[in-house]
């Protein structure tokens, strides 16, 4: 199979006819052997009925109903798990990204030797309330990944199969495909300028307030695991060591003066304090790491999602 097109979709039923029609049609015309995979994140409208209905029409469409909302990385996750083609191509529901770009994108992997390439919608129809967070936040990721891409949070990408079967999203980090994909050893990332059209149906479904809050703290998490994944010990036992030294250098420092020229208890100087701090939280950070080292980071009910019905 040339390409699996993966669709997370919440509350979507209004868009889901003129999409499927507009991807078979791009698809067709280019001679793609293809499926649709909708991933229904818990919808509470009419999409997956439309979905069973489309499946019905076109034997290329695909269906995962999720039994509750769990979030577009999770939708995204599991449509990885099931996407068959060569190439995997990822668009937001809302008609908002374009499906005549899939051919470029598909070439782009396929003939230029990308592994990832990512969507850059440099004119944007969304309001300022959307765009300026939006600068933020790829400006800050920039800086930290060292991926210089535009836009790291456009719903259109492409993929070489083997990358998204090498890597895990959950919590808000499908912002940071592009990152996780870097930590697990593919380079080859590149960005296309794409059509970004307005919103044609309702209000957009995925993400809120606390997503400005939650973003930061994966991408620090992303960016920890990658470098200290394997080898927590490196991490916290270092800092442990700097803390234990240091309140081993305190407490001999004040012994030796207690000794020597002090007239008074050591235990009534703050620094004494200072010194037992340090090597209670040397000792706590050593262990830590220690602990870390000896317990697998994945665990095995992280990415179980309750899947109610699969076409």
């Amino acid at each position: 199979m040339d390409i699996s097109v993966v669709i997370p979709l919440l509350n979507e039923d209004e868009s889901l006819p003129e999409l499927e029609a507009w991807i078979r049609k791009v698809m067709e015309t280019h001679q793609f052997s293809y499926e649709i995979l909708f991933i229904d994140d818990g919808s509470t409208d009419n999409s997956w009925a439309l979905i069973e209905k489309l499946s019905q029409t076109n034997p290329n469409v695909r269906g995962i109903k999720f039994q509750r909302n769990y979030g577009k990385s999770a939708a995204l996750n599991v449509g990885f798990e099931a996407a068959k083609g060569d190439v995997v191509v990822t668009m937001d529901a809302d008609l908002q990204d374009n499906p005549e770009e899939i051919p470029e994108l598909y070439r782009m992997i396929t003939q230029e030797g990308f592994d990832l390439v990512s969507g850059w919608k440099k004119v944007r129809h969304d309001p300022i309330s959307k765009t300026v967070p939006t600068k933020l936040y790829n400006a800050v990721t920039r800086k930290l990944s060292g991926i210089y891409l535009h836009d790291f949070n456009c719903g259109l990408k492409a993929y070489r199969s083997n990358v998204v079967k090498s890597i895990e999203v959950y919590g808000e980090m499908h912002r940071y495909i592009p990152v996780i994909a870097k930590w697990a050893g593919f380079r080859k990332i590149g960005e296309k300028v794409v059509k970004h059209q307005a919103r044609k149906y309702g209000v957009t479904k995925f993400g809120s307030i606390m997503r400005f809050i939650n973003g930061p703290l994966d991408l620090i998490s992303i960016m920890f695991v990658g470098k200290f994944g394997k080898k927590p010990m490196h991490f916290f036992g270092s800092l442990g060591m700097l803390a234990f030294f240091a309140g081993f250098l305190i407490l001999s420092y004040l012994t030796f003066a207690k000794f020597y020229y002090l007239e008074y208890g050591i235990a009534d100087r703050p620094l004494f304090y200072f010194g037992i701090l340090s090597i209670i939280l040397g000792t706590q950070l050593f262990l830590t790491g220690f602990l870390a080292e000896m317990i697998s980071r994945n665990s095995i009910h992280r990415n179980n999602y309750l899947v109610e019905k699969r076409i």
